[in-house]
Formats: C-alpha cells, sequence, structure tokens
C-alpha cells in the first residue's frame, strides 16, 4: 500500500485508512466468492453495492493519503456506503464469508465516521 506519511497523518487517519484498505480487499473477495456460488449470491443489487463500497473506500484513502480538502466529507459518504453494504450482505446470515464482509464493512464505517472532525 502506498502510503504518504507526513506529520499531519494520525493515529485516527492511519487506523481509518487500514479500516478502509481491509473493506475494500473484502468487498473484491466477496464479489469474487459471490460469482463462484452463483444463483441468490449473483443478485446485481448487491453486487453493485460491494463494487461501490470497495471503490468509495479506496477514493477515501486516497483522499486521505493527499490530506484533500475534502476528506472529511469523502469519509462521512464513505461510511454510509459501508454501513448500506454491511446491511446488504448481512441478508444472508446464515453464510460466514458474507457475514464477514459485514464486519469489515462496519468497522470502516465507524472508523470513518470518526474522521468527521479531523481538519484536513
Amino acid at each position: 500500500m502506498m502510503m504518504m506519511m507526513t506529520e499531519s497523518m494520525t493515529t485516527e487517519m492511519q487506523t481509518c485508512m487500514n479500516a478502509c484498505m481491509e473493506c475494500h480487499k473484502m468487498c473484491m473477495e466477496t464479489m469474487a466468492y459471490c460469482m463462484s456460488k452463483g444463483g441468490k449470491y449473483m443478485d446485481m443489487s448487491m453486487m453493485s453495492m460491494m463494487r461501490d463500497c470497495s471503490e468509495m473506500c479506496m477514493m477515501c484513502m486516497n483522499m486521505m493519503m493527499g490530506g484533500s480538502e475534502f476528506m472529511g466529507r469523502t469519509c462521512m459518504l464513505c461510511a454510509e456506503m459501508c454501513d448500506r453494504c454491511a446491511m446488504v450482505c448481512e441478508k444472508m446470515s446464515d453464510d460466514s464469508k458474507m457475514m464477514e464482509c459485514a464486519a469489515a464493512c462496519r468497522k470502516c464505517a465507524e472508523s470513518c465516521k470518526s474522521m468527521q472532525m479531523m481538519p484536513a
């Protein structure tokens, strides 16, 4: 992972970036898992939500690494998308992979919410 470690990189930002990276990774892995399972796992709205969540996590990390003035708002949107993705995955509560993805999404959402108060 590329790191633009500067004096302004806080512990909270590093924690959030790690959570975003993990969520991105889990969403990508879970999409591949769903494609291999087929059937009900190929629900297009669920797959789209995981793809969007994964992309938003990557964008959020990039904004934090670059010290963007839009970092706070990006983190808020990322938190919202992660929460929605978690809700979608939790609909398949009998599948451990789906619940693993939901947990990564929830963790990322909480971490992103904590970034709301961070100055750019």
